[in-house]
């Protein structure tokens, strides 16, 4: 079992950095980390308008990569890390692939995925909210001040 040397605050500022990049192409700043054995195995950001596809949210790719770099659709013993209260669509996803914790930053209280069920979530998976919200909603205000 390697121990890792790394905070989750480490892990949050690097899903940070991907809401950064979602951002900086127009996209909802939203970011994601995939962690398995102290390290990360995989990131993402929200992509929703560069690939006119809904589904596209950092969660999602997130656990495509996960899956991709493991070689298999479960994710066992990983923690997910993301800037924002995943919605139920991503919800299902992370029950379907057995993730061991999920960690958000900032509460989505329109539509996230708590607000309807949190039995969404697998029995075993276990959760962590407030990691870095202020930073996270900070991010989020300062994007939808700038389009409006």
């Amino acid at each position: 079992m390697t121990l890792s040397v790394f905070t989750d605050e480490y892990f949050m500022k690097e899903a940070l950095k991907e809401a950064l990049k979602a951002s900086d192409l127009d996209e909802i700043p939203i970011g994601a980390v995939v962690v398995s054995k102290g390290r990360i195995i995989a990131r993402a950001h929200n992509l929703t308008e560069q690939l006119h596809d809904v589904t596209a949210h950092a969660e999602m790719l997130a656990i495509t990569a996960a899956a991709n770099f493991l070689s298999g659709k479960y994710l066992e013993g990983c923690t997910l890390f993301v800037t924002l209260e995943p919605c139920v669509m991503c919800a299902g996803a992370i029950h379907h692939a057995h993730f061991e914790c999920i960690v958000w930053a900032a509460d989505d209280e329109k539509r996230g995925f708590n607000t309807y069920n949190s039995s969404i979530l697998h029995p075993k998976t276990t959760f962590s909210k407030g990691l870095m919200a202020e930073e996270s909603r900070q991010l989020l205000q300062e994007f939808f001040r700038k389009k409006r």
